[in-house]
C-alpha cells in the first residue's frame, strides 16, 4: 500500500511548514489526478492511518479530484477524454499521446483554523504550497 508512504510524505510536508510558519494546520489541500496511479479512498484511508499521534492528528485531507486533459492534435485545443484506458478526444475521437494534466499529486495549499493563530483574522486563513510528489 504505497498510499501509506504518500500520506506520511504529506503529513511531513505539511509539519515542515506549518512549524516554519509557527501555525496551526486545519487542513491540507491536494491535487489528485486520475492517472496519478493513487486511489483517493486509500489515500484518505492512509491518512487517517498516519496522521495519529501527530502534530497534525486532527487537520482534514482535502482532495481535489483532477480529470485527465489531452490535447488534441485535430481540434488544436485541450480536451477532455471518456476514458483513461483510451487517450482519444472528447469531441472528435482523436487519439492523443499528449497529456497535459491528470498525472498529479500535489500538496497546493495548508489551512489555519480560524482565529488561532491571529485573532485579527476571523476567518480562515490559508497559504499556498507547492509540493509535488
Amino acid at each position: 500500500m504505497h498510499e501509506l508512504s504518500i500520506a506520511m510524505s504529506i503529513l511531513d510536508m505539511a509539519e515542515e511548514e506549518a512549524g516554519r510558519r509557527r501555525a496551526e494546520v486545519d487542513a491540507i489541500y491536494v491535487k489528485l489526478g486520475a492517472l496519478s496511479g493513487i486511489a483517493k479512498e486509500a489515500l484518505l484511508s492512509a491518512y487517517d492511518l498516519a496522521r495519529t499521534e501527530t502534530t497534525l492528528e486532527t487537520a482534514r485531507l482535502v482532495i481535489e479530484e483532477v480529470p485527465v486533459m489531452i490535447f488534441c492534435p485535430r481540434c488544436k485545443a485541450p480536451r477532455g477524454v471518456h476514458s483513461i484506458q483510451q487517450l482519444c478526444c472528447s469531441e472528435c475521437e482523436t487519439p492523443s499521446s499528449e497529456i497535459l494534466q491528470g498525472r498529479e499529486l500535489q500538496v497546493v495549499a495548508l489551512e489555519r483554523p480560524p482565529g488561532i493563530q491571529r485573532p485579527e483574522a476571523p476567518h480562515r486563513e490559508s497559504w499556498k504550497v507547492e509540493k509535488t510528489f
